[in-house]
C-alpha cells in the first residue's frame, strides 16, 4: 500500500467540496487492508457520494477499490451474485439487469458503491437493500480478520445498519453477496414509476423497462454530480405517530404521509422543506436544488460549512412550521 500526502479529496466527492487528507491511499484487497498503519486516524471512502467534508482530514483516507462480480451460486428460484465493495453501483445494476438478474433494478442510477448498499441499506421506489441481501464479507480493523454477516446480523433500518452506529469505524465492507430472482417481482406503485413506463410505451413489463424508467426519473429531478456537485438526498422522510400527523394534517391538509408497518407515518422531508420556501433557494455557491428540495448542492467554489450551514438553517426552519425534527443522511466530516 503506497501511502500519499497532502492530497487533495474535492474529485473523490460528488459534493466535489475542496478539502485534503493527510494522508491518502487506496486498496485492492484485504492483504492491503492487514497493512494499515495502527498509528493514524482513518476514513474508508467508497464512491465518495454520502460525505461533506467541512474541513481537512488529518488522517489517512483509504478508498475501497476492491472489484469484481460473480455468481456463486444459483438454485431453481434465486442467483447469488458477490461482488468487490469498491464496484461502482450503477454499472453493476445495470450488469444485473443485462443478465435477467432482478430485485435491484428500482435502485438504478443512485451514486456510490456496492460496500455503501448494506451500510446505507439505500432503497428507493419502494426497495431496499435488505429485500435481496444475502451476506457480506468484512475486514475487522483491529483484530485483522474478516467476518461474514447475515441479514439478521446486520440489523437493517431505515437508511441504517449496524456499520453506521453500533460498529462503526470498526470494519470494512470487502464484499457484499446479493440474492436475486430468476422470477422478478415488480415492485411499480412507487412514485412515478407507473406513468412513466406508460409514456414510454411498454407493452410488456420487464426488468429493463423498470431500470430505464427509474433512470428517466431520477434524471429528470436530480442534479448529476459531474455537472452540480450534491450528495443526493441530504436528509431521511422523518417518521412520526399516528396522532402527530393527525393533528398536522388538521392544519397543512396536503401534508404527504406514507401509514408504516410500525404504526407510524412516514413524512417527505422534500416537501417539508419545500413548504418552508428553501426550494430553489441559492446563497452564493451554496443551494438548495429547484426541482427537488431534498438535494442541497454545490454550484460550484460552496464551502463544507456553507452547505452545513445551510443544512442547519433548513432543520430549524421545519423544526419551527411542523415541530419535527430533519436527520441528515450525509456523513459529516
Amino acid at each position: 500500500m503506497q501511502i500519499q500526502e497532502n492530497i487533495s479529496l474535492k474529485h473523490l466527492t460528488t459534493f466535489g467540496i475542496e478539502a485534503n487528507a493527510k494522508y491518502f491511499s487506496v486498496f485492492n484487497s484485504v492483504e492491503d487492508l492487514e497493512q494499515i498503519p495502527a498509528d493514524k486516524k482513518l476514513l474508508i471512502i467508497g464512491g465518495g457520494s454520502n460525505i461533506l467534508f467541512t474541513k481537512d482530514y488529518d488522517g489517512l483516507v483509504l478508498k475501497n477499490e476492491i472489484k469484481g462480480i460473480e455468481k456463486i451460486n444459483e438454485d431453481a428460484d434465486y442467483v447469488y451474485i458477490k461482488a468487490g465493495a469498491g464496484e461502482v453501483w450503477h454499472p453493476f445494476v445495470l450488469h444485473c439487469v443485462n443478465n435477467n438478474w432482478a430485485g435491484i433494478e428500482n435502485l438504478s442510477l443512485i451514486p456510490g458503491n456496492v460496500g455503501a448498499s448494506p451500510m446505507q441499506n439505500i432503497g428507493a421506489y419502494g426497495v431496499e437493500i435488505k429485500d435481496v441481501f444475502y451476506e457480506l464479507e468484512a475486514f475487522h480493523l483491529k483484530e485483522k480478520k474478516v467476518v461474514k454477516f447475515a441479514a439478521k446480523d446486520c440489523e437493517f433500518g431505515y437508511r441504517e445498519s449496524v456499520f453506521k452506529r453500533k460498529y462503526k469505524d470498526e470494519f470494512v465492507i470487502t464484499s457484499v453477496t446479493y440474492r436475486l430472482n430468476k422470477n422478478p417481482n415488480y415492485t411499480i406503485s412507487y412514485g412515478a414509476i407507473e406513468q412513466e413506463l406508460a409514456k414510454m410505451n411498454v407493452s410488456e413489463l420487464n426488468i429493463k423497462a423498470i431500470s430505464q424508467a427509474v433512470i428517466n426519473i431520477r434524471s429528470s429531478k436530480l442534479p448529476d454530480p459531474k455537472l452540480i456537485g450534491n450528495a443526493g438526498s441530504f436528509f431521511k422522510n422523518p417518521e412520526i405517530s399516528k396522532e402527530q400527523f393527525s393533528i398536522l394534517n388538521s392544519e397543512f391538509s396536503t401534508i404527504i404521509g406514507y401509514p408504516l408497518a410500525n404504526g407510524h407515518v412516514k413524512l417527505a422531508a422534500g416537501w417539508l422543506i419545500e413548504q418552508c420556501g428553501w426550494k430553489g433557494y441559492r446563497k452564493e455557491d451554496a443551494g438548495c436544488y429547484d426541482k427537488q428540495a431534498l438535494v442541497l448542492v454545490n454550484y460550484g467554489n460552496a464551502s463544507g460549512n456553507e452547505i452545513y450551514s445551510l443544512s442547519e438553517e433548513i432543520l430549524l426552519s421545519v423544526q419551527q412550521k411542523f415541530g419535527v425534527t430533519l436527520e441528515r443522511e450525509v456523513n459529516i466530516i
